[in-house]
């Protein structure tokens, strides 16, 4: 899986696409927004969700933090972050460099509405060490997913 499963899906899906594979870890939002020279708003984190016996995947700018109230609000109940161990097995990708391409098993993705705020926002591509650069609206269609308000308000950006 990981990185193998996320050129596969672009290759199917949309072979324009280039994975940035960089030396350094962008196992971070920091680190990611450093190593590719963007605020870190511009990366698109993807966090693995349990919500009663789902798993859903959120994708969210770099520097947004869930909103608790949201999250039972969006997905009606408890929201609790999967363990590490269980993500890998779930998406096929590792922790920091979780993504919704190529995944393991399908998931529901959900984007934040937050990704919004930029025109290209980075997502990691299966590996602690690599990214794409998409249009948020893209990466939306790519994994056929819905858009939802989870996030507290953001800082303005700075793109």
């Amino acid at each position: 899986m990981t990185i193998e499963s996320v050129r596969q899906f672009f290759a199917q899906h949309a072979p324009d696409l280039d994975i940035l594979e960089l030396e350094q870890s962008t196992a971070t939002v920091a680190l990611a927004a450093e190593a590719h020279g963007v605020v870190p708003g511009q990366i698109a984190k993807t966090l693995s969700l349990k919500t009663g016996d789902s798993v859903v995947l959120v994708v969210a700018r770099g520097d947004a933090r869930l909103d608790n109230r949201k999250l039972k609000q969006a997905f009606g109940g408890r929201v609790k972050m999967l363990p590490a161990d269980e993500v890998a097995d779930l998406t096929g990708h590792p922790v920091g460099g979780v993504c919704p391409f190529g995944l393991a098993r399908p998931l529901p993705v959900y984007c934040d509405v937050s990704l919004r705020d930029f025109d290209i926002v980075m997502p990691a591509a299966g590996s602690t060490r690599s990214a794409v650069r998409i249009e948020p609206e893209r990466l939306a269609r790519l994994t056929d997913a819905s858009w939802v308000d989870v996030c507290q308000a953001a800082a303005p950006a700075n793109a």
